[in-house]
């Protein structure tokens, strides 16, 4: 056997860390919905590193971006998000296609938001994602999220053509 069971262990501990990351931050990612969707500000704000932020398309069309945490939790409370927490909503991110190079990371991939309307659920918007990630003290953080409406538009299409770059 050429291989030492040193390197051996220092192989499988490198599998093991590179999954330990894929599943540490695809958690992360699937924690937002159920945050948001209860209204909890802060800790959904701080699933970003300070200063981190977070783009995403209006209703109008144009795009905001805002900081982390402060901003972010705010937009919890905003009487819009309000409204749709209230009458029942889902925030789902799906399985992104997540990308790890040491301490930062990518994922890229889509979420849904459903709406309750009376006795039926209807998907009301759905989007595709960017983040950018980085390990803290505290773990994997996001520094960036651009979300953009799946409109047809190219800002759209470019977000989904980083899972390629990924």
């Amino acid at each position: 056997m050429s291989d030492t069971l040193e390197a051996r262990l220092d192989a499988l501990e490198t599998r093991l860390r590179a999954a330990e990351d894929q599943l540490e931050i695809q958690n992360l990612l699937m924690t937002y919905g159920p945050l948001v969707d209860s209204a909890t500000a802060e800790p959904a704000g701080k699933l970003w590193v300070e200063g981190g932020g977070y783009s995403f398309t209006l209703p109008d069309g144009g795009t905001r971006r805002l900081e982390a945490p402060d901003e972010i939790a705010g937009m919890y409370g905003w009487p819009g998000h309000l409204d749709l927490v209230n009458t029942g909503c889902a925030h789902l991110t799906a399985t992104p296609k997540i990308t790890v190079r040491g301490d930062e990371a990518e994922a890229s991939g889509y979420s849904m938001v459903i709406l309750r309307e009376g006795e039926r659920w209807f998907l009301w918007r759905a989007a595709v994602n960017h983040w950018t990630l980085k390990r803290t003290p505290d773990g994997w953080r996001i520094a960036e999220r651009l979300n953009r409406a799946l409109d047809g538009s190219e800002d759209s299409h470019a977000i989904m053509r980083k899972v390629l770059a990924a």
